[in-house]
């Protein structure tokens, strides 16, 4: 039943734990559909917001359908799965024949309710995904169906909440966007201290090794001469010592051409951590070059690729007698590749691991300031982010709860299991942050009342291209 106070309707797509939900209702609107195919944030969102998603919203197969069973309404929300545009998956895009065609299921949800307004959400790759291709097919059809469109990002911290997640929105009116105003963007002092809990009960210890990993690159920080500014690029460990071709040669280039013994005759070249390639067939090499710099096809490295590799050896060339002990004494080849790397993001900082707030990347132990969080990711729970004992009294992994602060989400109940919550947090919109975006978007936006002129009748707009 409609709530007769409210200012507006929502409907909430892709509704996971309710990012939009929150934001919009604090705006005072009244969500009349949701849907989630996750069975188990199925009957969460129910229980947090007292309305039960659709379940499969391809099941929507029709103009017809969408008709009958999505409720009239004036807001539409949606953060369509990213998947598919993000860097870390595949960048199928709109070819990704399951997840990358259900931003054309939102478009012709559109076509048909016609709702005045909507927000959507997705990773910030999604604007130079295809060459900026996709934003452009994005923009356009959302135009056809009579809407003004624009686009911006934003990051958490930007809008003073600790955490660095960028991501893109697009918003979208039937009746202009000349008054619209995106959320100034400021740098103002933020501190994560303020979406943590006193007294967590520890359930999800950090595994040993990832704490010894910790521990190395401690080591390493303490070691640097305090003189020494270090490095704004990557830490590549596995460079220190390395010799192999990466300028106008490559490994796989050189095993192209040498099918058998690959660099058996190139004399002295050595591979990860130095280890010396002489003599070893291609399949032996292949062990002791760095993954960056083995894959098949790699015959020309990127421009980045190059500079980092080239950095990273200079780096231990200018400093090889304290890093030469430190290698000896922790054996970081020893390390999974990810453990083996190091992204400082606290460059003037105090060099103790214990003042910031960690994540284990693919790309390496990010160590970032306690101002900000990293950014939550949901396709891994090895990756939550880890607080060092100064910030939190102890090294712990942030709690469920904790991620669900950061989110803007702090007292909504979360899945069962931390695996689960991790997840869904990670795919959450931030509520604040959407709510800063469409409160401007939604202003003057009401309800239809008796005195409303009738909508007209149901218009077939033709096939979406």
């Amino acid at each position: 039943m409609s709530d007769s106070s409210a200012a507006f309707r929502f409907v909430d797509l892709f509704a996971g734990l309710g990012g939009f939900h929150r934001a919009l209702e604090g705006l005072h609107g009244e969500a009349v559909f949701a849907a989630e195919w996750e069975p188990k944030l199925n009957v969460l969102y129910e229980h947090n917001y007292g309305l039960r998603p659709w379940s499969d919203i391809n099941d929507l197969d029709s103009d017809e359908k969408i008709a009958r069973e999505v409720p009239d309404h004036e807001v539409l929300a949606a953060g369509f799965p990213c998947q598919p545009f993000s860097k870390a998956g595949d960048q199928l895009g709109f070819a990704d024949s399951g997840q990358g065609q259900l931003f054309f299921k939102v478009l012709q949800i559109l076509k048909v309710k016609k709702p005045c307004r909507f927000i959507l959400e997705n990773v910030p790759n999604i604007l130079r995904h295809n060459q900026g291709q996709t934003e452009r097919t994005i923009v356009r059809n959302l135009e056809e169906l009579g809407y003004e469109v624009q686009v911006n990002h934003y990051s958490p911290h930007e809008l003073g909440i600790p955490q660095v997640r960028d991501r893109a929105y697009f918003i979208g009116s039937l009746d202009g966007l000349d008054h619209y105003m995106w959320p100034n963007k400021h740098v103002d002092s933020t501190d994560i201290s303020d979406c943590l809990l006193d007294d967590v009960e520890i359930s999800r210890p950090i595994p040993e090794l990832t704490a010894r990993a910790i521990d190395m690159w401690g080591d390493f920080l303490a070691r640097t001469p305090p003189e020494l500014k270090l490095p704004s690029f990557p830490i590549w460990s596995m460079e220190f010592g390395a010799t192999y071709p990466y300028e106008d040669d490559t490994p796989p280039a050189v095993w192209d051409r040498r099918p058998v013994w690959g660099l058996r005759n190139m004399g002295g070249l050595r591979g990860s951590f130095g280890y010396l390639l002489d003599g070893l067939k291609v399949e032996q090499q292949r062990e002791h070059i760095p993954s960056h710099a083995g894959r098949d096809g790699d015959f020309d490295f990127p421009r980045w690729k190059r500079s980092y590799i080239r950095q990273n050896r200079e780096f231990y060339l200018q400093n090889r007698a304290w890093i030469d002990p430190w290698m000896q004494q922790w054996s970081p080849q020893d390390f999974p590749s990810s453990f083996q790397k190091l992204e400082w993001n606290a460059q003037g900082e105090v060099r103790d691991m214990g003042n910031f707030v960690l994540q284990i990347r693919a790309s390496g132990v990010r160590v970032k300031r306690p101002s900000t969080a990293p950014s939550l990711i949901a396709f891994t729970g090895t990756q939550v982010p880890i607080l060092g004992a100064n910030v939190a009294g102890q090294r712990r992994y942030m709690t469920p709860q904790e991620c669900a602060n950061l989110q803007s989400l702090g007292d909504i109940r979360l899945p069962e299991f931390d695996t689960d919550a991790y997840r869904a947090l990670g795919n959450a919109v931030n509520a604040k942050v959407v709510e800063a975006i469409a409160g401007p978007l939604v202003d003057g936006v009401h309800q239809p009342t008796r005195f409303d002129a009738p909508a007209g009748p149901l218009e077939n707009l033709g096939a979406i291209a």
